[in-house]
């Protein structure tokens, strides 16, 4: 278990991550993270969208169903 620290960030409060925990979650200054809200009623941190995820399952969905137009469309 790590420990986040707030720190006051000029007018607004941040979080302090270590740089072993930038590493592993592969994100560098810039990148965006979201925070994830559990069913137990916390927050789970994650480099990755859940929006996008959603989006991607719909795409996969829809590729499936239309194979082969989708197929007959790329000719």
């Amino acid at each position: 278990m790590t420990t986040l620290k707030l720190t006051t960030i000029g007018t607004s409060i941040g979080v302090i991550i270590p740089k072993e925990m930038l590493a592993r979650m592969n994100l560098t200054k810039g990148d965006a993270l979201y925070a994830v809200e559990t069913p137990d009623g916390g927050y789970r941190l994650t480099p990755y969208d859940p929006a996008f995820v959603k989006k991607m399952e719909k795409a996969d969905d829809i590729m499936r169903r239309y194979r082969n137009t989708l197929h007959v469309l790329a000719q």
